[in-house]
């Protein structure tokens, strides 16, 4: 056994046994043990390493499926304790990213050392410095109206090699079934690698789930608040905040009366059924 899983099990830590997976890099394919279980979500330990290798392998087949990356905080994981559909939307997706610094650092002392923060504002800048190698191509399906223009800009202006296939801000209403086959044809004519999906949390993993058939050869990114950071309209906390582990605390001074619910009862509730899951005192299964 492994010296930190045995730590892990030592202290009681109830976040489920790793399964393996297959990822699949220039030296072929090989077996890793990056799962962790937390509150029944199942998360992906992943390096950005680990990301562009897994990108490179399901974008080979732009023919096939679609694949989906869900990006999964505290906020996530305590809105699945109260509607149990969200924690099989989660762990339907082809990739769960940790999109939390807490998470992230518990993963990287038990799970994987080199894992890295899959945080859709990251992803994008990251996919957006290896678009010049990789030669990926990026859609924008969200936002307010305007937002997809301003981050093509925003993009362009710092990275080499950016291609935007294809921008599309869907009304605030639920489209109508030919709008819906619409938005569909219009991506799939435009074949991106990635199309980024603001529609705003758990919206856009739903739209996700319902597309991802629908869609052909791309991967669709549940983006969240990135079409509001790059597009200007809501400030990011500056880096070091981020990093430390407190961007929470930075959105909650900001926009307090929407996000004080979010950030102060969610939090402490996630942190009393955390406490139970390390006990054992509560399991919480990994649903399909």
């Amino acid at each position: 056994m492994r010296p930190d899983l045995a730590s892990a099990r030592a202290i009681g830590c109830a976040v489920q046994p790793i399964n393996r997976s297959i990822l699949y890099t220039k030296k072929g394919f090989f077996l890793v043990d990056k799962k962790m279980n937390m509150l029944g979500i199942k998360m992906d330990c992943l390096s950005y390493a680990d990301m562009h290798a897994t990108f490179r392998r399901w974008l080979a087949n732009k023919e096939s499926r679609s694949h989906s990356l869900a990006l999964v905080n505290v906020n996530c994981c305590v809105s699945a304790l109260f509607d149990k559909h969200l924690v099989k939307l989660y762990n339907s997706a082809d990739m769960v990213g940790i999109d939390s610094m807490p998470f992230l650092r518990w993963a990287r002392l038990f799970f994987n050392k080199k894992a890295d923060r899959l945080y859709a504002p990251d992803i994008m800048l990251e996919t957006s410095r290896m678009a010049k190698e990789y030669g990926y191509t990026f859609f924008l399906y969200g936002g307010m109206e305007g937002a997809p223009d301003r981050i093509e800009e925003y993009l362009k202006q710092r990275f080499d090699g950016i291609r935007v296939v294809g921008k599309y801000s869907p009304p605030f209403r639920a489209l109508t079934p030919q709008e819906d086959q619409a938005v569909c044809d219009m991506i799939n004519e435009a074949k991106p690698d990635l199309v980024w999906v603001g529609l705003g949390s758990p919206k856009q993993d739903v739209w996700i789930a319902e597309h991802r058939d629908k869609i052909r050869g791309s991967i669709l990114v549940a983006s969240g608040a990135t079409f509001d950071f790059f597009s200007g309209r809501i400030q990011q906390a500056p880096e070091w905040i981020r990093d430390a582990g407190f961007e929470w605390l930075y959105r909650l001074t900001k926009d307090f009366r929407r996000l004080w619910v979010r950030y102060t009862v969610y939090n402490v509730i996630f942190l009393v059924m955390f406490g139970l899951q390390l006990t054992g005192i509560r399991r919480f299964e990994a649903a399909k």
